[in-house]
């Protein structure tokens, strides 16, 4: 099951963020039993400055994932001012399923010849 996990920053962190992100950047690596961090990266404020996190995540349970956030060298230097994490279908461009192109989600077109 794919999850999706949206973190943002407190204001003004951006020390803490560099300070953290190597740390950060081999937990994400590391994943957990039963977790497996799939896409990951930064999401930007409008000055173009790293806001918060983004992240794709496989995992058994929600729960399992909520863990692994905690466990997060950001969560944990307290960097994030919120937090969701939600059940995601990766349906266009899943490398895990190769017929997954999105056409199943076209509806079908009018006059389509």
């Amino acid at each position: 099951m794919y999850f999706l996990v949206f973190a943002g920053d407190w204001p003004d962190a951006h020390a803490l963020r560099s300070q953290t992100k190597a740390r950060h950047s081999a937990h994400l690596d590391a994943g957990a039993p039963g977790v497996r961090v799939l896409q990951s990266g930064p999401w930007l404020n409008g000055e173009g400055r790293e806001a918060g996190s983004l992240l794709i995540v496989e995992a058994g349970s929600q729960e399992a994932v909520e863990a692994f956030l905690r466990a997060d060298p950001y969560f944990e230097a307290g960097l994030f001012a919120h937090y969701a994490i939600h059940p995601w279908v990766w349906r266009r461009g899943n490398p895990f399923v190769p017929h997954a192109t999105g056409a199943a989600d076209q509806p079908e077109r009018a006059g389509k010849s």
